[in-house]
C-alpha cells in the first residue's frame, strides 16, 4: 500500500507542476484543466494504475491529449490501462477504443460511413476470403451464438470495404497481442465483444483505410508503453 500511495502522490505532484499544466494547455487549450483532473480521477479509481510508474501514466495521458480523446472509461474513446513489465514492473499503456478510432476517422472527413457489428449464427450469408468479399443478412439470425465480428467503411470517393474475423480468430489475436488476455483479466475479460469490435475496426482502417496523421498515431501507439 505504501508504494501505491507513493506513486499516486508522485503523479499528483507531477500533474500539479506548472510545466505540466503549460504543456497540456499547449496541446488542449481550455480543455487542459478538466483533462488533467480526469487523469487523476482515473488513476485514483484504479488500484493497479495507482501502483504504475507515474511517468508512464503521464506519457499515456499525453498521447490521449494529442489525439483529443477522453480517457473517461464510461465514454469508451480511450483508456489508460495497467501492464506488468518484467523489467520495469507495473506501467501504464494507452488503449484506443473502437469509438476512439471511429472519432478519428470521422474527423478526417474521408469517411461517409463506418460501422461494426457482432455477427451471429446465420447472418454470414456468403464469404470469399481470397477477394475479401462478404455478404451479411441481419435478419437471417438463427441463434444467439456469436460466430464472428465485422467492420465496414465507405469512403467519400465511393470505395467500400468489409473486414471480418471469426470469434476464434479474434481470440487468437487477443492471446497473441494482449498480456492481460493471456492472464485472464482486464478489458478483454470484462468486455470481450467491445475489444473484438475494436480489433476488426482497427485492422480494417490500418489495412484499407485512408489514414490521417492522428489515425496513424493512434494505430502506432495503441496498446503501447510510451517512452
Amino acid at each position: 500500500m505504501a508504494n501505491e500511495l507513493t506513486k499516486l502522490n508522485q503523479l499528483k505532484n507531477m500533474l500539479s507542476m506548472d510545466s505540466t499544466k503549460q504543456r497540456f494547455t499547449e496541446i488542449m487549450g481550455k480543455k487542459a484543466p478538466a483533462f488533467i483532473s480526469s487523469v487523476l480521477q482515473v488513476v485514483s479509481n484504479n488500484s493497479y494504475l495507482q501502483n504504475a510508474d507515474p511517468t508512464s501514466v503521464m506519457a499515456s495521458a499525453a498521447i490521449a491529449a494529442t489525439l483529443d480523446l477522453s480517457i473517461n472509461p464510461n465514454l469508451g474513446f480511450a483508456a489508460i490501462i495497467p501492464f506488468n513489465d518484467r523489467q520495469k514492473g507495473q506501467v501504464a499503456q494507452i488503449q484506443i477504443m473502437v469509438k476512439g478510432f471511429k472519432q478519428l476517422a470521422m474527423r478526417s472527413g474521408q469517411y461517409l460511413a463506418l460501422n461494426d457489428a457482432i455477427v451471429y449464427e446465420g447472418q454470414l450469408v456468403k464469404e470469399d476470403p481470397f477477394k475479401g468479399e462478404y455478404e451479411f443478412d441481419y435478419y437471417a439470425k438463427k441463434s444467439d451464438k456469436v460466430i464472428g465480428y465485422m467492420a465496414y467503411f465507405k469512403l467519400v470517393n465511393g470505395f467500400e470495404k468489409y473486414f471480418y474475423m471469426t470469434k476464434e480468430q479474434v481470440e487468437a489475436h487477443g492471446k497473441k497481442y494482449s498480456q492481460t488476455y493471456k492472464k485472464g483479466f482486464g478489458i478483454w475479460k470484462d468486455d470481450f465483444d467491445a475489444m473484438a469490435l475494436k480489433t476488426v475496426t482497427k485492422l480494417l482502417l490500418s489495412k484499407y483505410g485512408i489514414l490521417s496523421i492522428e489515425m496513424e498515431r493512434a494505430i502506432t501507439f495503441d496498446q503501447s508503453t510510451i517512452k
